[in-house]
């Protein structure tokens, strides 16, 4: 019997126990950006912890600026010379609206609806349920040969969900500890509920929020409207001119340096568009689509501007008629190859800026951005990833692109050089950062068992 098919067996017959230590973690409230939630932040720091070092990692909580990160290696060199980090993060997103969920959102149990086995709870799919298939995947194969597959680094993060404003310090201060030749990224969708995919490309982001001050606080707006500046009209006004007709960012400079799909891309995007119905269960009618690409293309390859939030004003339930002394906007910029972030936030702030009229003023904040980053589809590391998911699935691996940006794919890459592949068993439909998120102890049990495949095809090892 191979060492895969034992792996295999030992994660077949370890499924329950799996499942109920996975619904533990889950049950774990780890919310982060939410000072309220340390105590569940550091709850499930150490839980992941002490599971690592139960399984044969040398395992410790490190702690950071913000919320700490759990990092392990596998005791002594394995053989066959490869040196593998995997990540994932135990942090989740709030709950709110609490009383939009029908199931507790920290309780998780499952229930048998639909066909399947599932559990709910924030966190199920994003991305608790993602890192434990490559921690169980992990277990099962020493548990079933003796040894670890490799060299073997994780790092588990708890700021994933707030942007990570730890994790680029972190690096630089355990670059050497991370010295892997590839990272597993375990943190992305399927492309469908039967058929597997690797994220070979992701956007680039640029946070920025916006706010357009009056010479005046509020003001009766019977009294002055017709005369004082409105900072939600002008924001309005502005915001609605960033685009045309056509659904062109119209900021200057915005295209300057793209770079375009090529020929073959967009041969092989258009063949699964044939397959696209408007992501799963999003309907897509009403949105504009920019001229010449399709809904594939546009979301995976073309960079967008998009409004996210935006405030002033009464925001009351009463009908308070104020002119309002500011108005503030959220926006997000997503950046294909070529776009530098710091560029992209300048030339916005100079679009903005030379539309503020005289009397008013602006002011502008955000984060660092972070660029699109592309991984070559012939790189060995991922090439071995799609044989073990073709394996597993019997369908071959959709190898496809993403309007998201995962930060850490960009900072292991700018920051140590590491090619991340980017891949995982969410679906659309679990309602990631929605109320009743939720899961299924089937996807569960053949991410487990895709890891296994993968790490054998990495070994060289015959696919069961």
């Amino acid at each position: 019997m191979s060492e895969i098919e034992r792996a295999l067996r030992e994660v077949d017959a370890n499924l329950d126990t799996a499942v109920a230590d996975l619904l533990e973690l889950i049950s774990i409230p780890s919310v982060s950006g939410d000072d309220a939630s340390k105590p569940g932040i550091a709850r499930a720091a150490r839980w992941l912890d002490e599971a690592l070092a139960g399984i044969g990692f040398s395992s410790r909580v490190v702690e950071t600026a913000c919320n700490p990160i759990v990092l392990a290696r596998s005791e002594g060199e394995a053989e066959g010379g490869n040196r593998l980090l995997f990540y994932g993060h135990y942090d989740v997103q709030p709950v709110a609206p609490r009383e939009a969920w029908t199931h507790d959102p920290f309780a998780p149990e499952i229930i048998e609806e639909d066909g399947a086995r599932r559990f709910y709870g924030r966190g199920a799919s994003d991305s608790k349920s993602q890192l434990w298939s490559f921690i169980e995947a992990l277990r099962a194969w020493k548990a079933a040969n003796g040894a670890f597959p490799a060299d073997i680094v994780i790092m588990l993060e708890g700021e994933e969900e707030m942007g990570s404003p730890s994790l680029g310090a972190f690096l630089e201060q355990h670059g050497e500890e991370l010295d892997c030749d590839v990272a597993f990224i375990c943190d992305s969708d399927m492309w469908s509920p039967t058929r597997p995919s690797i994220t070979t490309q992701l956007k680039g982001l640029v946070h920025e929020t916006v706010t357009i001050h009056a010479p005046n606080a509020d003001l009766h707006s019977g009294h002055y409207g017709a005369a004082a500046a409105n900072p939600i009209r002008i924001l309005s006004a502005i915001l609605a001119s960033i685009h045309d007709e056509k659904g062109k960012v119209t900021i200057d400079g915005f295209y300057d340096d793209v770079i375009d799909l090529t020929d073959s891309q967009r041969k092989r995007w258009r063949a699964l568009s044939d397959q696209f119905d408007g992501s799963g269960e999003i309907n897509l009618a009403g949105g504009v689509i920019e001229d010449g690409y399709t809904a594939i293309e546009a979301m995976w390859g073309r960079p967008a501007a998009d409004f996210n939030g935006i405030t002033g004003g009464n925001q009351g339930p009463g009908g308070r008629s104020v002119l309002p002394g500011s108005a503030t906007a959220r926006l997000t910029f997503r950046l294909v190859a070529g776009q530098v972030p710091e560029t992209i936030r300048d030339r916005f702030r100079k679009f903005v800026s030379d539309r503020v009229p005289e009397g008013c003023s602006v002011e502008f904040d955000g984060p660092p951005g972070n660029a699109a980053v592309h991984l070559s589809e012939t790189n060995p590391f991922l090439v071995a990833a799609a044989r073990g998911l073709t394996a597993e699935w019997g369908q071959p691996a959709v190898l496809k692109g993403t309007g998201g940006a995962i930060p850490v794919v960009g900072a292991l890459n700018d920051g140590l050089g590491l090619d991340c592949v980017v891949l995982g068993f969410i679906l659309e439909s679990d309602a990631i950062h929605a109320p009743d998120e939720h899961y299924d102890v089937e996807r569960f049990h053949r991410g487990t068992r895709s890891w296994i495949r993968i790490l054998g095809e990495i070994r060289g090892g015959a696919t069961a």
